[in-house]
């Protein structure tokens, strides 16, 4: 059984920065794409960025694209996103997922195999 742990999430102000980890355990994660994706309240989850298993391919949303930065590091078994320039449309829940086929970077949520539990940012003055 797969479990992945989000961690890094809290409140910064509109401008600031914050690192997203998602840590694997029960299964390494080198051979398997991964993406993060968010739920903002009374919106319908929605893409955010995908890396595949090395970290050579990586697709972003247009609306994150330049300010969010996916990497992995396969000997940590955890995959990152690093954001910067946080607006107040940014504020949701971060989730993070696992894709079996390692060459797949997809925005389509039922790609995905297995999700983490989430984190909140929150961006806001």
């Amino acid at each position: 059984q797969v479990q992945l742990v989000e961690s890094g999430g809290g409140l910064v102000q509109p401008g600031g920065s914050l690192r997203l980890s998602c840590t694997a355990s029960g299964r390494t994660i080198s051979t398997h794409a991964m993406g993060w994706f968010r739920q903002a309240p009374g919106k319908e989850r929605e893409f955010v960025a995908a890396i595949n298993w090395s970290g050579g391919r990586t697709y972003y949303a247009d609306s994150v694209k330049g300010r969010f930065t996916i990497s992995r590091d396969n000997a940590k078994n955890t995959v990152y996103l690093q954001m910067n320039s946080l607006k107040p449309e940014d504020t949701a829940v971060y989730y993070c997922a696992l894709n079996l086929i390692g060459t797949v970077v997809t925005a389509k949520d039922y790609e995905y195999h297995y999700w983490g539990q989430g984190t909140q940012v929150t961006v806001s003055s």
